[in-house]
């Protein structure tokens, strides 16, 4: 991680510690599998192997924005890499090294242990090291590149989806959205279902096991973190077909089957923050697909179709068809 220079005509500010004080003391560990890692001005990977494709990935979390101010630092630590995670899940690679960049207003101690803790306890279970990034006094910003490594042409991409693939999800949906409504006061919950939608917010599971397996068997996929529908329609627009959905077959947690049927289905079809897989699959391959899944130990749901026409068609349980009103995240569209 690298220093950035101040602005010559700024003053000095007071911080309880010093920016390399700080990088030393949170986020500096021995690397393992990089030539070179933090404290210098670039990390050194090694290549990629003959045969195999770097995959890489950036998101970013803004506080306001993307997490309430007051979030507890542990779980940002955790998600903060959660989210990155689940785009290398996305495309089937498997991890290997991030950097995090990050502007915080002060340098906060127990913030900052915290924020390691989580940050690193995750990785640790990846077996994914942090190799470089920046840190700079702003508004709380934080942003990671992920790296991982795939074999060429066995990335899960967004354009593959084919007619008459199988649509499938992972794990539950709607939870995420479910806790947000709660913290907004769009909706009350009682403690159990708060405790549980609000650990599926804060603490999102990236499902790089399963995409892992699921190479070679999946035609498509792209985690679910705008809306289910809404990434639903990248994979749509990039391969060129439609989708038939059936919400009422979307995977519900005992949480969300209590709320009404409304609710559930504004949670499941346009909450995102879920980060599960959303992938398309021959049906010849169901077996393989229910493999995969046992593998990852991760539950897939089977939701709909791919279809040659084009446009998502969505429909309940009878076969009729719903009228979607579901939209889901926008960065510059959603107030």
């Amino acid at each position: 991680m690298r220093r950035t220079t101040p602005h010559p005509l700024k003053p000095p500010m007071t911080v309880p510690l010093g920016e390399f004080d700080l990088i030393a003391r949170y986020f500096t560990r021995p690397v393992r599998r990089a030539a070179l890692g933090v404290g210098d001005d670039c990390a050194l990977l090694t290549a990629p192997a003959a045969g195999e494709q770097l995959a890489i990935s950036s998101d970013m979390l803004v506080e306001g924005h993307h997490f309430l101010p007051g979030a507890d630092p542990e779980s940002l630590g955790h998600k903060t890499l959660a989210v990155n995670l689940s785009d290398l899940a996305a495309v089937g690679a498997k991890p290997m090294a991030f950097t995090l960049a990050m502007a915080l207003p002060e340098a906060d101690a127990r913030w900052l242990e915290g924020f390691a803790r989580g940050l690193f306890a995750l990785a640790d279970a990846h077996d994914i090291e942090l190799v470089g990034g920046d840190t700079t006094r702003g508004p709380r910003n934080l942003c990671i590149t992920v790296l991982g490594f795939v074999p060429r042409g066995q990335a899960l991409l967004r354009s593959g989806a084919r007619p008459s693939d199988d649509l499938w999800v992972s794990g539950t949906v709607g939870d995420a959205r479910l806790a947000l409504g709660h913290r907004l006061g769009e909706w009350s919950l009682d403690a159990a279902a708060q405790a549980a939608s609000v650990a599926r917010m804060d603490r999102p599971t990236p499902r790089v096991a399963l995409g892992l397996a699921l190479r070679g068997v999946a035609h498509a996929a792209i985690d679910v973190s705008d809306g289910l529908l809404a990434d639903l329609g990248h994979i749509l627009r990039r391969s060129g077909v439609g989708a038939t959905v059936q919400a009422d077959a979307c995977p519900a947690s005992p949480a969300l089957r209590a709320q009404s049927a409304q609710r559930q289905r504004l949670c499941q079809l346009a909450g995102g923050d879920d980060y599960e897989l959303l992938f398309t699959a021959p049906p010849a391959a169901r077996n393989a697909v229910a493999a995969a899944a046992a593998q990852a130990a991760t539950p897939v749901t089977r939701i709909g179709r791919i279809d040659a026409e084009p446009d998502l068609r969505l429909i309940d349980a009878s076969g009729q068809v719903l009228d979607n009103v579901y939209a889901g995240f926008d960065h510059f569209r959603t107030p």
